[in-house]
């Protein structure tokens, strides 16, 4: 996978982060952490890591860290993943072969057969099938899992897209863009880990409105 880089943003994951980097230690391809100016613990948690670059955020935010990271990618491929170890890095070979001839490939928790979590509580469960089904309603985008940014795609393809939002309503943006702009994708189930250490970092009820209001802003948009 030497033509892959992963961009793993990481705010406090000073418990997580460098547990989750052993894991994959033995994959052959480059690594780009994004974190926030002043997130100290977690910088020095993962000095001396191998193929492993680190950004200081410019402005902060996910959606800010994905954008920075994927802009800084150099190789032909690149892939969304989480630095809490709930995103399985065993996925990353078939997602990559799969990418060959598309642009974009979204892995989901509700695909069948073999998707699933360890990590959605009921809340979180209703409010992605309903974000869902908003998408595939208004934009047909044929996505069952619009917020799980577990996204592998080729790096020329995802800066296309231009992306804008520096929050979680870059999660949205990116399969809305994607369809909008005519890019090929697919959706592959994956299987959800516990994160290793810590808490989520989405309040579900302010973030959730702000990605609503995000779906809707794009329904007039090209």
């Amino acid at each position: 996978m030497k033509n892959l880089t992963l961009i793993i943003p990481a705010k406090n994951e000073a418990e997580s982060l460098p547990k989750f980097l052993k894991e994959i230690q033995h994959l052959d391809l480059d690594i780009i952490v994004i974190l926030q100016e002043g997130d100290e613990e977690t910088q020095n948690s993962i000095k001396n890591q191998p193929n492993t670059k680190t950004l200081i955020q410019k402005i902060n935010g996910y959606g800010s860290a994905i954008i920075e990271g994927l802009n800084s990618s150099k190789t032909e491929y690149s892939c969304i993943i989480n630095a809490d170890g709930s995103m399985d890095p065993k996925y990353l070979k078939s997602m990559l072969e799969k990418c060959i001839d598309k642009d974009l490939i979204f892995a989901s928790r509700y695909e069948k057969p073999g998707g699933g979590s360890e990590d959605d509580t009921f809340i979180t469960l209703i409010g992605n099938k309903m974000f869902s089904l908003l998408g595939n309603l208004i934009f047909n985008l044929k996505i069952s899992d619009i917020l799980y940014t577990f996204v592998l795609g080729k790096t020329k393809s995802f800066q296309k897209l231009e992306l804008k939002y520096h929050d979680f309503r870059l999660c949205v943006e990116l399969p809305i863009k994607a369809k909008k702009r005519g890019l090929i994708y697919s959706t592959m189930p994956s299987f959800e880990r516990s994160r290793i250490a810590g808490e989520k970092k989405v309040n579900w009820f302010l973030d959730g409105c702000l990605i609503l209001y995000g779906m809707l802003s794009f329904v007039f948009k090209k």
